[in-house]
């Protein structure tokens, strides 16, 4: 599959890029005025991309799915306290929100590719670290670096699939938004049986996911020491353009793009509300189902299955639904059909939680593919590479910053009534917005356009 990718994607940018974009191509990837860059075959950069794009994903959510399944084993070897280990599941989305606003500022600088290469070093040096940092202020500020690493990869990857795969969004988001859920779904399942077989230690366990990181490290560092990725401190814009895909320099801006106030944008605002509350959705579930069907009556091996099953739901459909986002004038009903699903299910939790058990588990399950289809729109609601760095930061930040309350206000209300049905209640409140941000997010417009609109008045 990924073969067949780059060989389609060789011939649409070959088209695409023998008038105009290959000088620019050249004057930017090099960084010297009238000096060509090392010659590099596109076939075989276009396939290293992918690889770097499959594997940086399948990193992005190990250092926090496998430290869920081993959480009580680290509460205990660290001697830490019950709000501290509250804390701990809380930071991913602080650090996401915290570091992803720097990502597009250091890829203007150093280039995207440089940036991702640097994530995953990151990712890899915080999961080999903190196992192993012997206290809890260790082990929280190596996961701050790991975490740090996600973010601006996070941020990222819409930047390069723009860049590199143009006339691809949707496949090419399809492709890691499935290794994404993949990368989520697998640690939380074989994290524990594999510390059984590496003797029983939760710092082996949690270790050996840093092998993984740096496996990632090396299509990155292929890609930068061939192309170059830091541009010339300073230089001007030889054009109106981007810089082509397929160079890892910092991109020729447009103007326009440079210029944007994406707060001033309603679309945007439109996607970090549809990306905030599809994330808060996401935690609630991933934090909480498994205890609303214990309490409902099932045995506890069983509700994890099924939170299993929720969370595998992603990786088939996290590749149909970009692919189909697309080739829609509108994804506004897809953001419908998926909040439909999640309001089913919840509805399902409240009345019949062990008897259509499996039901509600996929019909959640479906319910978050809403993320990589919020992936999809920030490729698409962009005109330039610069512009999706802008939007995927300020969207993914606020988004992330947006979530951070309701999986902790789902425990407040559970806690304070002793049931589930104020906290289902709640859960559904929010399934309302996010259909309606979605549904705004998803109209055939780009940022820059109401940019321009705005300029005009």
């Amino acid at each position: 599959m990924m073969g067949s990718m780059a060989s389609e994607e060789t011939r649409t940018e070959t088209r695409t890029t023998t008038s105009t974009s290959q000088p620019m191509a050249l004057r930017s990837s090099s960084g010297i005025a009238g000096e060509s860059p090392k010659p590099t075959p596109r076939a075989w950069g276009t396939r290293l991309v992918i690889v770097g794009l499959v594997l940086t994903a399948l990193n992005l959510r190990p250092a926090i799915t496998s430290l869920g399944a081993l959480l009580e084993e680290v509460r205990a070897g660290l001697g830490m306290s019950g709000s501290v280990a509250g804390l701990l599941t809380s930071v991913p989305a602080l650090c996401f929100a915290v570091f992803g606003v720097m990502a597009p500022r250091l890829a203007r600088r150093f280039g995207p590719g440089t940036v991702v290469c640097a994530g995953m070093v990151a990712i890899t040096a915080g999961l080999a670290i903190r196992p192993f940092a012997g206290n809890t202020a260790g082990f929280l500020a190596a996961s701050a670096l790991a975490l740090m690493g996600i973010a601006v990869s996070n941020i990222l990857m819409p930047v390069i699939v723009k860049r590199w795969f143009p006339d691809r969004v949707g496949s090419m988001t399809g492709l890691y938004s499935m290794a994404m859920a993949l990368g989520t779904a697998a640690p939380a399942a074989v994290t524990v049986p594999m510390t059984g077989a590496l003797g029983g230690s939760w710092q082996s366990g949690l270790a050996v996911w840093a092998g993984l990181a740096a496996l990632a490290v090396v299509p990155w560092v292929l890609l930068v020491r061939e192309r170059g990725a830091a541009p010339v401190p300073g230089a001007a814009p030889a054009s109106d353009t981007d810089s082509a895909p397929g160079t890892d320099s910092a991109p020729v801006a447009r103007r326009e793009p440079d210029a944007l106030r994406i707060t001033r944008s309603r679309t945007a605002w439109a996607l970090a509300v549809f990306f905030g509350l599809q994330a808060t959705a996401a935690y609630i579930t991933m934090g909480w189902m498994p205890q609303i069907f214990r309490d409902a009556g099932v045995p506890a091996g069983t509700a994890g299955l099924l939170l299993a099953v929720t969370m595998v739901m992603g990786v088939p459909l996290a590749f149909v639904i970009p692919r189909v986002a697309t080739r829609l004038p509108h994804q506004g009903p897809i953001a419908i059909a998926l909040g439909l699903c999640g309001l089913t299910g919840y509805a399902g939790l409240y009345f019949a939680p062990a008897e259509g058990a499996w039901a509600w588990a996929l019909l959640l399950g479906v319910a978050n593919c809403a993320f990589p289809l919020a992936l999809t729109l920030i490729g698409m609601r962009t005109g330039s590479s610069a512009g999706v760095a802008k939007l995927s930061a300020f969207a993914q930040s606020t988004g992330y910053l947006i979530s951070i309350p309701g999986p902790l206000l789902v425990g407040v209300l559970y806690q304070h009534s002793g049931g589930w049905g104020l906290p289902l209640a709640l859960m559904t409140a929010l399934m309302i917005p996010q259909i309606v941000a979605g549904f705004l997010a998803g109209r055939d417009r780009t940022v820059e356009e109401e940019a321009a609109r705005l300029a005009r008045r």
